[in-house]
């Protein structure tokens, strides 16, 4: 199940507050995380625990987490379905062909060891679920 939460909602750091601050999940992002009062997070959660995240800033994704690919699959096709990402957006690498697969672009740039830029050329579609 994918929801959508801001820092303001109640159970927001019963889901997310052991990720803050984490360095095993700072190394997975290769990047830092913090709860700003202007993201919006999918969450994808399983069993009350959340198994993939991303933040999201305005059109731009901040922060990308998952503990497997299909997770973050779910959550980047609800992200497609309900926002416009048309700003280039600055994530890990390591999930480029599951960018490609929920129909984002993969920039063409070659200046970032451990990222990629990512966007959708397209408004987002009603959701229908």
């Amino acid at each position: 199940m994918v929801i959508k939460m801001t820092n303001k909602d109640e159970n927001f750091y019963n889901y997310m507050g052991r990720f803050f601050g984490s360095r095993l999940v700072e190394k997975q992002m290769n990047d830092r995380m913090y709860d700003d009062d202007n993201k919006e997070w999918y969450l994808c959660i399983e069993e009350e625990k959340v198994k993939a995240f991303v933040s999201i800033h305005d059109e731009v994704i901040k922060n990308i987490y998952t503990t497997k690919e299909e997770y973050l699959e779910e959550v980047l096709k609800r992200i497609v379905k309900q926002k416009k990402i048309i700003t280039f957006s600055i994530v890990t690498n390591k999930y480029i062909d599951t960018y490609e697969k929920c129909g984002f672009k993969i920039g063409n740039n070659k200046d970032y060891k451990n990222f990629t830029t990512i966007y959708i050329d397209r408004l987002p579609t009603p959701l229908l679920d």
